[in-house]
């Protein structure tokens, strides 16, 4: 639990590494995320070559 201006907060979010890379031009991203709910949110959207459905996502061990 964390302690913010009187409340308390359940930490329920932790933070992952998380490797991008695309399929279609081989372009690579580390990225850091945060995990919730058992979704990953880095905030990437899509490859400079605008790909963003055919991406390789692997996940590494928590930051």
């Amino acid at each position: 639990m964390k302690k913010r201006m009187g409340m308390e907060v359940m930490m329920e979010t932790s933070r992952v590494k998380v490797t991008i890379r695309c399929k279609v031009c081989g372009e690579k991203y580390v990225l850091r995320g945060r995990r919730d709910k058992g979704t990953i949110d880095t905030g990437f959207r899509q490859c400079i070559c605008n790909n963003s459905n055919d991406l390789e996502i692997e996940e590494h061990i928590a930051l």
